[in-house]
């Protein structure tokens, strides 16, 4: 059995908890906050630190779960990696893109050392079957693909945790911390990016740094065209969207089903997800996934999870969209 701890308690660190605590292979080792409090949302017994580097000094855990503010993603990281611990990273990899570089290069620089980001979405039921289809060839080549994200954040949403809303510490806003998964999707799915044109800004009023709205026009580099639209300004938060359409056919991403759709509109369901319960139904439920897949290749040596260099691209493609909102016209991918 190997042995799992948690670096910060909030509100994505349960998801984590969950998964650990359901997987017959790993072992709750520890939990670390720098708030007391969050010691009771853990099962009764655990370990609990208030000091990263002490727990890990004094448990070595094989793997440390980072679930920490978006800032502190590569900082803690960088320093677990150096003192020779696995490092199973929530999303996003980085600030931008120039951190998201640095965290690559501290990657290739210690190959002793997995580093896995959860970008738990490319493991959907739903991903994975609409990815071997394009993959296949069967349907020729992607003629278009788009993405949608209606959601909402409330006021109270930035109140509680005033970082959320501080681009120093988060980044940005819907684009890096809702629909981060669902551009990475596009890219994932459709290829290289070549240029964006995108408008970015914040109609939700809630007097914030970062960005709740964002419409942006992609070209990929294989003459495919995109459309990728996100807001945390909706009025509920409804499922996300991903259409792909292809020569040869047309398939569908919604509410945690992927369906091919016939020229006359009519849709044949072809897989779905596994749902979450509750509230945060539109998280997915493949966390578990893709932590076990980290913890089978910590366990075996393999290269099966998702690196740093493999997160660095939604990065890229986040901060070419700012800046052709800024500049207000299309750019080549930075």
């Amino acid at each position: 059995m190997m042995r799992a701890a948690i670096i910060g308690l909030g509100d994505i660190s349960q998801i984590h908890l969950t998964a650990i605590l359901n997987n017959p292979e790993l072992q709750l080792a520890a939990a670390c906050d720098i708030n007391e409090a969050q010691r009771a949302r853990l099962p009764e017994g655990t370990p609990f630190y208030t000091d990263y580097v002490q727990m890990v000094s004094e448990l070595q855990p094989e793997i440390v779960h980072v679930c920490l503010p978006h800032d502190l993603h590569y900082p803690v990281s960088k320093t677990l990696v150096e003192m020779g611990v696995n490092v199973f990273c929530e999303k996003p990899v980085a600030l931008n893109l120039a951190q998201a570089e640095e965290f690559a290069a501290l990657e290739a620089a210690h190959p002793e050392v997995k580093i896995g980001i959860c970008l738990q979405n490319r493991m959907n039921y739903t991903t994975e079957e609409l990815k071997r289809r394009i993959d296949s060839g069967e349907y020729g080549k992607i003629i278009g693909i788009r993405g949608f994200v209606p959601w909402y954040r409330t006021p109270e949403y930035y109140a509680a945790k005033p970082w959320r809303g501080s681009r120093a510490r988060a980044g940005g806003g819907v684009m890096i911390n809702q629909a981060l998964h669902t551009l990475d999707l596009l890219y994932y799915l459709g290829g290289d990016v070549q240029k964006v044109h995108a408008i970015v800004g914040q109609t939700g009023d809630y007097g914030i740094e970062v960005e709740g709205d964002v419409i942006a026009r992609l070209e990929f580099s294989s003459g495919a065209r995109g459309l990728f639209f996100a807001t945390n300004s909706n009025w509920v938060n409804e499922s996300v969207q991903i259409r792909v359409a292809m020569e040869q056919s047309t398939f569908h991403i919604e509410d945690s089903t992927l369906c091919q759709v016939a020229p006359d509109g009519s849709r044949t369901v072809l897989v779905r997800d596994t749902v979450r319960k509750g509230p945060k139904f539109y998280y997915g439920d493949s966390h578990s996934r893709l932590i076990e897949r980290f913890r089978k290749a910590v366990a075996s040596g393999s290269d099966d999870y998702i690196h740093v260099r493999d997160a660095v691209t939604v990065i890229r493609l986040i901060d070419t969209i700012h800046a052709s909102a800024r500049e207000g016209k299309l750019l080549d991918l930075l």
